[in-house]
């Protein structure tokens, strides 16, 4: 029971200091952070421990599944250079540039545990980067490179990370052989995270239960990420493969009602593991500062001097990795030099979080300086997110890296909503020839024929105000229609089962009107 009440207050704890941070508008990992450091050093709060091998197969898998699963598969393509810059030349240099500080710092650091620090340190977080990004209205591109960073740079970093931990415990790697594993490693995830995605997606064909297919795309990242570890390949590769085939299959074979709640459950998923990671990593602090026999002042200046070496390794690389590639004219002609702001702001969103976390909780008791280590990573991650998920927001604004979005709907959206209203106009104009249906389909032209010329008109740039007026009116009138039904409920003993059906389907009409309109209308 005592596990059951510490799991169920630490969620409450989670909740009450995700609140905080809404109500100060400010990145809930940091708060998350913060309030464990707290909690740690309230007196009588046992010290909390938690198992290396839980930190990254319990925690790890579910979130880069979340990730992967709603990545967009064209805009990734479309920005693969940049991504596989980031995701893979920025992670190795981080790390090898961490490694090189932290060595030099504490020479009697062996230097495949200073590499480990790098790999734990060197994949940012997209986690709290999202909550600023999402708020403001910044070109889409850097939120794609951004997030889809996020999404391969954690298996490069614990790739890089796996071969540090093994090569502490063997005596050394050759780096040749080293490179050739990390390939072999890699190539090896990849098909088994294609392999279980595929027979997943088979399997939705028949299941065909909300509840059952979302248990399986849960219970399938962990089957992908230790069945790849069981044959030696990596585990964080095959749940992002597997993610990302499921993620755009989804369409094709999940029903409605499954991609709904499946969306909700994952949500919530992510939130609760995210939450829980924070603040596990906060409570262990005060056990970690009294194992370390080093005195403050040292170990405050190895913490700057990382955290620093950190942040300062991001705008090392982000830069040259802009200009270089645009010396080729085929490559400058195609994707032309971006801002210097723009550039800026990829460098500034080095937050790190989640998967550092844990990898750091995931060092094996007896690693070399494991505590020293853990405290250094923890101080660089909360630096980061202290320093640049606090200021993310304005340096964005201050740069005016702002892309102006109005309400509504963009002539693309409309374009592809056309194409819709055009294929259903064509099948009730169809229908009206029918001999029994023909004068109910005759009924229903005008309203598709209306509804195909306002999105036509939205998508060749006008008629955006009449399409805004009639959302509203819908909204109104979506809003009343639900006082009615509840009033109809109360007075009427309309049954609860009825009433929630009903309420569906209003819910979600005013969802897609919301979305049109912005947040502005919310409540």
């Amino acid at each position: 029971m005592a596990i059951v009440q510490a799991v169920l207050v630490l969620i409450a704890a989670c909740i009450g200091f995700a609140l905080i941070a809404r109500r100060f508008d400010l990145p809930y990992a940091v708060i998350l952070v913060l309030g464990g450091m707290a909690l740690a050093f309230v007196p009588g709060l046992p010290s909390v421990t938690l198992d290396p091998q839980i930190a990254l197969a319990f925690f790890v898998p579910p979130l880069l599944m979340a990730s992967a699963w709603r990545t967009d598969w064209r805009a990734f393509r479309s920005n693969l250079r940049p991504i596989l810059l980031l995701a893979v030349g920025c992670v190795l240099f981080t790390a090898v540039f961490v490694a090189a500080v932290a060595k030099w710092l504490i020479p009697g650091l062996p230097w495949a545990a200073a590499v480990a620090l790098g790999a734990i340190v060197a994949p940012p977080d997209a986690v709290a980067a999202a909550a600023v990004l999402k708020r403001l209205p910044i070109p889409r591109r850097i939120v794609t490179v951004l997030e889809g960073e996020s999404l391969v740079n954690d298996a490069t970093a614990l790739v890089l990370y796996r071969f540090a931990i093994a090569a502490v415990a063997v005596g050394g790697v050759a780096p040749a052989a080293a490179a050739g594993q990390f390939f072999l490693v890699a190539l090896g995830g990849i098909a088994v995270g294609w392999a279980l995605g595929w027979l997943v997606n088979r399997s939705f064909r028949w299941l065909r239960d909300p509840m059952l297919e979302t248990a399986a795309s849960f219970v399938v990242c962990f089957v992908a990420f230790l069945l790849a570890e069981a044959l030696g390949l990596s585990g964080v590769i095959a749940v992002v493969t597997c993610g990302l085939v499921l993620g755009q299959l989804q369409h094709r074979t999940l029903t409605p009602e499954t991609r709904m709640a499946s969306v909700a459950v994952w949500n919530f998923v992510e939130f609760v593991l995210t939450s829980l990671v924070f603040i596990l990593v906060g409570l262990q602090l005060r056990g970690i500062l009294e194992r370390l026999d080093r005195g403050v002042l040292e170990l405050a200046g190895l913490a700057l001097a990382v955290s620093f070496a950190l942040i300062a390794s991001r705008f090392v690389w982000v830069f040259p990795a802009s200009w270089l590639p645009r010396l080729i004219p085929a490559v400058a002609r195609r994707d032309p030099m971006p801002p210097w702001s723009h550039v800026t702001v990829v460098s500034w969103a080095g937050m790190r979080g989640v998967v550092s976390l844990a990898a750091a909780l995931a060092l094996p008791l007896d690693f070399p300086e494991r505590d020293l280590l853990v405290f250094l990573a923890f101080c660089a991650i909360l630096a980061t997110l202290v320093v640049q998920g606090t200021t993310l927001g304005w340096v964005i604004t201050r740069l005016g890296v702002e892309e102006r979005r109005k309400p509504g709907m963009t002539s693309a959206e409309a374009a592809a909503r056309r194409h819709v209203a055009r294929a259903q106009l064509g099948h009730v104009e169809a229908r009206a020839a029918d001999v029994l249906e023909g004068p109910v389909a005759q009924d229903l032209l005008g309203e598709y024929r209306e509804h195909h010329r306002l999105l036509h008109g939205v998508a060749e740039g006008g008629t955006q105000a009449e399409l805004e007026a009639r959302l509203r009116i819908r909204l109104g009138a979506l809003r009343e229609g639900r006082k009615a039904l509840l009033a109809h409920h109360a007075g009427d003993g309309l049954s609860d089962e009825t009433l929630a059906a009903l309420e569906a389907e209003l819910d979600l009409e005013e969802l897609r009107i919301l979305r049109l309109l912005g947040d502005g209308l919310k409540r």
